[in-house]
């Protein structure tokens, strides 16, 4: 046959676009045989081949009517096709070999061909080397408008993949709580990723705890959960439901593993972990969801529980692209989730040590009644250094006291419960309250140096209160501190104008003691600054709600107006620590008080001994009758021998029995141990034994001596005592010294 080359390859071309279907035909199988990993996704695979077929008739037709294959386009669908090997992450080098491989058949089919229509080796080898020349110059056209379209597309997607984590980063950890962190993460997943997105985390996790190692079966807890669809239906747990996974499951194996998966679903072939649960293979079936992401949560090195990704509305399944984007979006949210529970674990921490350090129960006082309530900080600064107390004193008094450390968190409340500890025991001193601020003020100042945990920045407040029932007295002082309210029985609130001194911490500076009367029913609320202080709301609007507050519940119980107040005052968690202390003031009438000149003479004794039983028995106290002689004998001696005029005797009757001795000196009397040879000495030890208290105060004009002992019905000494009575020959020996 005398033919041209291009006469040989267009009849060619002509036959084999006769059988163009059976052609594809042929090239199904092949892939099939070939690369199998291609049909892993038939969504891409179909169209794909669809493309292939219209581009191999594009180019059999070219060939046939002799005007080349550099006037060949790709089809519209074949750069489509592409963009959506890139959107679903397949590797461009699948793309690649697919076209190849239909180009070199296309090549073999034709070469066959040629042979059928020719014997003419001279020919076939022109016509070889001409088809071969013009196929590798279109497959190389072709491969760079597919690897183009690939890369453009690849390229939108890392820009995409990089807003959607930039986006991320800065809406998941907004709080440091971890349900909301969880319900961040959904709903970011459900903007960018999927249709349906869940969160679930183990127990100790939520309760601010390492999780222990992760075994199967896995117990998590829903904390949250997002849908395209309100009410997220198609979730098949509720907020705070727990769910276990068995072992063979896939979140059982993201957990123990740490790796993410990535799972096609289809209803017939529902996975063992669904199909085992009806409700979740009704709601699979319902809601028709074909794809998921199971990504556990993890940071550093502590697994916190896994997220799930879901999709049912979108066609298209998820790609290892996908995956990806959910493994970095999760590991933001797991280091903030992580971030919440070293928070919350913290929070615990210094919230139960700042309850324990603050007084478990408010002690019993006749002098005042009294209500308190302790707030933590809602925000993320943590418990702060907030705190109450109530210290009954001698003679019937108290001490009413309101301070805070400047700071949050452990450290706060490590000093909080230290400046407490000091503030108890100085009061038991019983020195003035100005005097006890200057001594707290050195307390904190050694705190200072002496740990270095405690920066120099460490400051606190203090209001120190004591009220005499006796007297009606109330003096004050306050280191920094906020001034109190005060309530008249009538209603009326007066925040007076009293001295503030320095906080406590800056030393050298002095404190000032200021003394008022208060009326019996009145009201002091000591409060710290956080109660009356808002990001939104000045300081003198807080204190007119605290006025009205106190003023139309001045008669009301103290409970219910602790209550009021922090309900008017503070709208939701405070931002800062809240300490309250209410007290309503009682007093001490004339039938339980009764007080005594003694002369500075020793025979006077034997007179104040015959005073306080004439007053016992008008009491009804018989049985106290000896052991109050007793010490009322060994304070008066000591008062005529060692103090100074005037000399006063007063017994006052409470829940116990209160025996003081006064004089004009400033020299206090000391326990000692009395030798066998010694003719005094014992008595102060006598009345150590005989009463539960003993002690000295000073005031102005000179001290006080003071006895308490129980107002048990029971007349017998303590047997600790009975001793000590026995080896005295008369009670006129009964001495200590100053």
């Amino acid at each position: 046959m005398d033919v041209s080359v291009d006469a040989l390859l267009s009849m060619a071309a002509g036959r084999l676009r006769g059988r163009a279907s059976g052609l594809v035909d042929q090239l199904v199988q092949i892939y099939h045989d070939e690369i199998p990993e291609f049909w892993e996704d038939e969504d891409l695979a179909n169209p794909l081949l669809a493309s292939i077929a219209e581009e191999l008739s594009a180019v059999l037709s070219a060939l046939e009517g002799g005007v080349g294959l550099d006037a060949v386009e790709l089809p519209a669908s074949a750069a489509s096709h592409s963009r959506g090997f890139a959107q679903r992450g397949r590797p461009l080098s699948a793309l690649l070999r697919s076209y190849r491989l239909a180009q070199n058949c296309m090549l073999k089919w034709m070469l066959e061909e040629t042979r059928r229509l020719t014997g003419d080796v001279e020919l076939l080898n022109a016509a070889t080397v001409r088809l071969i020349t013009l196929s590798f110059k279109y497959v190389d056209r072709a491969a760079e408008q597919h690897v183009a379209a690939y890369q453009q597309e690849r390229d939108r997607w890392l820009q995409r993949r990089l807003f959607v984590v930039n986006e991320a980063s800065m809406r998941i950890g907004t709080t440091l709580d971890i349900a909301r962190t969880g319900q961040e993460l959904a709903e970011v997943g459900i903007e960018h990723i999927a249709d349906l997105v869940t969160v679930d985390l183990l127990d100790p996790v939520l309760q601010g705890q390492n999780a222990e190692r992760t075994t199967a079966p896995v117990v998590l807890r829903r904390v949250a959960q997002q849908s395209i669809l309100d009410g997220c239906p198609e979730a098949t747990a509720a907020i705070q439901q727990t769910l276990t996974h068995p072992e063979e499951s896939a979140v059982a194996r993201a957990l123990v593993t740490g790796q993410a998966s990535r799972h096609h679903i289809e209803s017939d072939h529902a996975p063992d972990r669904v199909a085992a649960d009806p409700a979740r293979l009704e709601t699979l079936n319902v809601y028709r969801i074909h794809s998921e992401l199971v990504v556990p949560l993890r940071a550093r090195d502590t697994t916190l529980g896994v997220a799930q990704f879901f999709r049912h509305h979108t066609v298209t399944p998820f790609t290892d692209d996908d995956l990806l984007l959910a493994q970095e979006i999760a590991a933001r949210a797991a280091v903030y989730i992580d971030n919440a529970r070293r928070y919350t674990h913290e929070r615990s921490i210094a919230l139960t040590l700042q309850r324990s350090l603050l007084p478990q129960r408010l002690t019993e006082s006749s002098a005042v009644e009294v209500a308190a309530r302790y707030l933590p900080a809602g925000s993320h600064a943590g418990v702060g250094g907030d705190w109450y107390d109530v210290i009954p004193l001698s003679g019937g008094r108290v001490a009413l006291v309101v301070g805070d450390v400047v700071g949050h968190g452990l450290a706060a409340s490590a000093t909080m419960g230290r400046l407490r500890t000091a503030v108890r025991a100085l009061a038991d001193v019983d020195v003035r309250p100005d005097e006890l601020l200057t001594r707290l003020d050195d307390v904190v100042i050694r705190l200072r140096h002496e740990e270095s945990s405690v920066t120099e920045e460490t400051i606190a407040t203090c209001l120190y209160a004591v009220y005499d029932p006796v007297s009606c007295q109330c003096s004050l002082a306050s280191a920094g501190h906020v001034l109190p309210a005060f309530v008249a029985p009538d209603g009326v609130v007066a925040f007076p104008d009293l001295p503030i001194g320095p906080p406590l911490g800056l030393g050298g500076l002095p404190f000032e003691t200021a003394e008022f009367e208060l009326q019996e029913g009145s009201l002091l609320a000591l409060y710290t600054d956080g109660l009356i202080n808002a990001p939104a709301r000045d300081i003198d609007i807080g204190l007119g709600l605290m006025r009205d507050v106190l003023s139309r519940l001045s008669s009301s119980s103290i409970e219910e107006t602790c209550d009021t107040l922090l309900a008017t005052l503070l709208s939701g968690r405070p931002t800062d620590d809240v300490a309250l202390l209410l007290a309503r003031t009682r007093v001490f009438n004339a039938g339980q008080v009764a007080a005594w000149n003694i002369p500075a003479d020793p025979a006077a004794v034997s007179d104040a001994r015959r005073y306080a039983s004439e007053q016992l028995t008008a009491w009804g106290l018989d049985h106290a009758v000896f052991t109050t002689e007793l010490v009322v004998s060994e304070l008066v001696t000591n008062a005529i021998r060692y103090g100074r005029s005037p000399i006063q005797l007063r017994l006052i009757r409470q829940a116990t029995l209160i025996c003081e001795v006064s004089d004009a000196s400033n020299t206090a009397p000391h326990l000692r141990r009395a030798r066998m040879s010694d003719e005094g000495g014992r008595g102060l030890l006598l009345v150590a034994q005989l009463t539960e208290r003993w002690g000295t105060r000073f005031t102005g004009s000179g001290k006080i001596i003071w006895a308490e002992q129980p107002l048990q019905e029971a007349g017998s000494l303590p047997e600790s005592a009975i001793g000590y009575v026995l080896d005295l020959e008369a009670l006129a020996h009964l001495d200590s010294e100053p």
